[in-house]
């Protein structure tokens, strides 16, 4: 049976290029929200798992080498917007960061429910551009 809610924990994945080019993808809701590679863990998923899911689910990248654990986790309170995914009560999210070098751009395949435009951006443009702290702080 499934869960109603979904579990208070997340993964935030950067991908980058050797030549220093960060994916950023902006969201539908809110408007304007860029982040990079993010997501909650299924009740059954590790960090891990949910981050190559959710890498191939909001890219079209089917990348299971190379992703890096940072060993970094971040707590922050559920925006407005998403509280009522959670359960009753629950106010903080735990974020595990991941990274991913790439060689180089590769082709982006948005999933239109969750994305409307992606760029890629210089370290310090992206993080100018992300709308959360932690987001910025991982780029940075």
């Amino acid at each position: 049976m499934a869960k109603p809610y979904k579990r208070p924990e997340s993964i935030l994945l950067v991908v980058y290029t050797q030549a220093g080019e960060v994916l950023m993808l902006r969201r539908t809701r809110p408007v304007d929200f860029w982040q990079s590679v993010t997501g909650s863990l299924a009740w059954h998923e590790s960090p891990r798992m949910a981050a190559e899911r959710e890498l191939r689910e909001e890219t079209g990248l089917a990348m299971q080498s190379g992703i890096v654990d940072c060993r970094h986790t971040e707590r922050f309170p559920v925006i407005h917007p998403w509280r009522t995914r959670y359960a009753p009560g629950v106010h903080y999210n735990r974020e595990h960061w991941f990274a991913l070098c790439l060689p180089d751009r590769r082709t982006i395949r948005l999933n239109p429910a969750e994305h409307v435009e992606h760029r890629w951006l210089p370290f310090y443009r992206a993080a100018a551009l992300a709308s959360s702290w932690t987001n910025r702080d991982a780029i940075l």
